[in-house]
């Protein structure tokens, strides 16, 4: 299992950089669905900004369950490659989630 570690990333929604703070396995998936879709980050979570009410994080991790729902994501929310592997996910690339926010 891997650590709950949240991490905070600038994204750009709208035009307008903002942070989004989520665990890590959800940046992963976010980034998994990204690629599915053939679209960046921030094209995605425009999207997910655009119908949301409330907060962008848990909208995003909301929007992420649903897919996973779905079983429209590649592996599961854990990180591993494939079930029982050992194998843990790369990171999300910094230019594919903006930088981490400051502060």
């Amino acid at each position: 299992m891997m650590p709950t570690v949240v991490k905070k990333r600038s994204v750009v929604v709208a035009g307008h950089r903002t942070s989004v703070s989520l665990e890590r396995a959800f940046w992963e998936a976010l980034r998994d669905l990204s690629q599915l879709q053939s679209k960046t980050i921030n094209q995605l979570v425009s999207e997910i900004d655009v119908s949301r009410d409330g907060n962008l994080s848990s909208a995003i991790r909301v929007y992420i369950l649903g897919q996973a729902r779905a079983g429209v994501l590649p592996r599961p929310l854990d990180g591993a490659g494939t079930p029982g592997d050992g194998v843990a996910a790369p990171e999300v690339e910094q230019g594919e989630a903006a930088a981490p926010a400051a502060g």
